[in-house]
């Protein structure tokens, strides 16, 4: 009778005992993210096919990327899993082949992947490794990949200059693009940029780690002078947060947009790291205004009889 009064009472005390802790490491730990958080691949969806090298773009939206260690509050770094369930999300992220960190604040990665299909996934985590609450992540998605004949090597590229007084270093083949908008792009008055980084990490304005920076967009602005601090006004706009992407606000018409990346103190590297001038319009639609019908008119001949 003893032994029955207890498991009815210890059986259901330790299942909520499990169904509590199983609740509370998916509800993130210590680091709170903002509303309306998330992290996502650029251009990659569930069921796609990839070369057995490629290039993986990450996106976050709400948040600053700042390398593992900064503690600055909305921020945080990237984290890949590869073929493996999502990690516990209130205990520091593992490291290792399919625990991938990019803790200096890369935003993109290349991977080698065996022939076949793989599962990727994204989660943000915090100065300590550790996802936010809520947690920070992406999808789960699979992706197969194939073998492809590799491209022929290309030429290697000069060696950077040493840097000038004053300025950062920047590593070799760095380079800073436009994931969105494209060269020639209608687009919308309120759109959201995309920044795209390669062989860098991006650090907020004020953490001053080797080889990191922050983005700074050019409107309708030439180059400034790359041995002072970047402008910060309505054509030079800082993301010293960190940010990866952002929604701005342009009137209507033609425009020249431009990424210029910076060290922690707003000023470029050496060599600088900026992007192709590209050309975008802004329409209401964000698409190409209608073609106007031109109306051609017949021409009578009238005939006396």
């Amino acid at each position: 009778m003893i032994r029955r009064l207890l498991t009815s009472v210890l059986v259901p005390f330790f299942g909520l005992l499990v169904l509590c802790n199983t609740a509370f490491s998916q509800s993130g730990g210590p680091t709170p993210s903002p509303a309306g958080a998330a992290e996502y691949f650029i251009g990659l969806k569930d069921g796609d096919t990839l070369p057995t090298k490629s290039t993986l773009h990450f996106g976050l939206r709400g948040m600053g990327v700042a390398p593992a260690g900064s503690d600055r509050a909305n921020s945080g770094h990237h984290h890949l899993i590869i073929d493996a369930p999502t990690p516990a999300l209130n205990t520091e992220i593992p490291n290792d082949f399919q625990h991938l960190h990019f803790g200096a604040g890369q935003t993109e990665t290349e991977i080698t992947l065996a022939p076949g299909e793989h599962t990727l996934q994204l989660v943000f985590g915090d100065k300590n490794h550790v996802p936010h609450s809520p947690p920070v992540m992406s999808d789960r998605i699979k992706v197969k990949v194939v073998d492809q004949t590799a491209p022929p090597p290309q030429a290697a590229a000069p060696a950077p200059a040493p840097a000038a007084s004053g300025r950062k270093p920047s590593p070799k083949d760095a380079k800073v693009y436009f994931i969105y908008p494209t060269n020639g792009a209608y687009i919308t008055q309120n759109p959201v940029i995309r920044f795209g980084l390669l062989n860098m990490g991006v650090a907020p304005a004020g953490f001053d780690k080797p080889n990191t920076g922050h983005h700074h967009l050019l409107v309708d602005a030439e180059l400034p002078p790359l041995d002072q601090p970047i402008p910060n006004d309505f054509n030079h706009l800082h993301f010293g947060a960190g940010q990866t992407e952002a929604k701005i606000t342009l009137p209507l018409g033609p425009h020249k947009l431009q990424l210029l990346f910076a060290d922690s103190v707003h000023v470029p590297h050496n060599p600088p790291v900026y992007s192709d001038v590209i050309n975008v319009t802004v329409t209401e639609s964000g698409r190409p205004p209608p073609r106007k019908r031109v109306r051609r008119h017949q021409s009578w001949r009238y005939y006396r009889y």
